[in-house]
């Protein structure tokens, strides 16, 4: 009988997961990630992982599995919230759902479940692998397109994929709570979470701003007739131009206009309208770049300003992920997208003088320093990297 430990979170998709799993026969065993438990980035009296626990429990309790409590706080602390703070100060928008699943949930757990003596660990997430004829693994999106949580492991290893179960991949999300109902577990109506990864009921902007201090800075409006627009316009969109067509746009406070100040240009990010208290602009203002050493933050009025909108980004060379190696090409069109939930855009991966970079068919809104960049090929997940401009 093959063991099979779940990274049982307290929610639905976990309880339906370790459930089918017992059904299909195999030996299954719970285990609650403990990953944070600071007391001082809480929300109200509310402990962040204490209620997902005991509800973690019951499903265990319900389905007649072992449970236990893994304390992984250290880890989380060190290669997640530590590295979140450093590239928020910077000015760049870190996933902290790709880095716990990168970090934490197939490394970490992963080989605290090695260590239990399992062949797999399995999750609650809506996607899918198959194996190929060289005996491989493709990771592929979930069933439920509304639901597909395929991008989040878009840094996942062949050797962990190797190693994974996805039970639920092939479901919808209703089918997973009519099972879990059907089956009286105490998640079936739980709603899902909405807090940082893995940490429960703490929301990132209050994480942040109890640990990155408060800066007075000013907000500075730029027009949409600046020069750089304007020379960016003349370049021929081409793989030939991918280094000036990737390139950010810099500005300086005397190319525009103050119209607010700020408590720190490291709480905002790329596309960003809430929080900026701008008022008596023509039109909404959305943050274009931030500049934490300056502490500056610019603007643009409406989506369509053309200091949000370009063609092409640069990947961190060193943070090229591919699923399975064998896809690796020099020049590849793929289906791509730079945010969870963005629909796949087309576009071009380009391998150039030692850099990586992505050039899309169509201007693409909000490109975030830090993101992750993912690439598709029909309903596999090929590869990604982080956006570095």
């Amino acid at each position: 009988m093959k063991r099979v430990v779940v990274g049982l979170s307290g929610g639905v998709d976990s309880s339906v997961t370790a459930h089918l799993l017992v059904e299909q026969g195999y030996e299954v065993i719970g285990m609650f990630m403990k990953n944070w438990h600071d007391e001082s980035v809480t929300i109200s009296d509310e402990c962040p992982w204490i209620d997902d626990s005991n509800d973690a429990l019951l499903v265990a309790e319900k389905l007649g599995i072992p449970f236990q409590v893994i304390d992984l706080s250290e880890p989380y602390k060190d290669r997640i919230v530590n590295y979140m703070f450093s590239e928020y100060e910077k000015g760049r928008t870190p996933n902290p759902d790709i880095l716990c699943n990168r970090e934490i949930k197939f490394d970490v757990f992963m080989k605290a479940a090695m260590e239990l003596g399992a062949d797999y660990v399995a999750t609650g997430h809506y996607c899918q692998k198959r194996e190929n004829k060289d005996g491989g693994f493709d990771l592929i999106t979930g069933q439920d397109s509304s639901k597909d949580q395929s991008y989040f492991l878009c840094q996942i290893t062949q050797k962990q994929l190797d190693k994974v179960l996805f039970p639920i991949g092939h479901l919808q999300k209703k089918e997973v709570r009519e099972i879990a109902k059907k089956q009286g577990l105490a998640t079936a109506e739980k709603k899902d979470s909405q807090g940082l990864c893995f940490v429960g009921k703490i929301k990132l902007p209050d994480f942040l701003q109890q640990k990155l201090k408060p800066k007075k800075g000013e907000v500075i409006e730029i027009s949409n007739d600046h020069p750089q627009f304007l020379a960016y316009e003349s370049i021929d969109v081409d793989v030939k131009n991918i280094d000036l067509l990737s390139k950010p746009f810099n500005y300086n406070a005397d190319e525009g206009i103050k119209v607010s100040s700020h408590n720190g240009a490291h709480f905002f990010t790329m596309g960003q309208r809430k929080g900026l208290h701008v008022g008596g602009r023509p039109e909404p203002s959305f943050v274009i770049a931030i500049d934490t050493f300056e502490n500056k933050v610019y603007t643009g009025q409406t989506k369509e300003h053309p200091g949000l909108n370009k063609y092409a980004l640069k990947l961190k060379k060193e943070s090229i992920n591919w699923i399975n190696k064998k896809y690796i090409q020099e020049e590849k069109d793929y289906l791509i997208r730079i945010r969870y939930r963005q629909k796949l855009q087309k576009g071009v991966l380009i391998h150039k003088n030692g850099e990586w970079y992505i050039l899309f068919n169509q201007k693409q809104s909000s490109i975030s320093p830090g993101q992750f960049a993912a690439w598709y090929q029909g309903d596999s997940l090929i590869g990604s990297g982080v956006i570095e401009h």
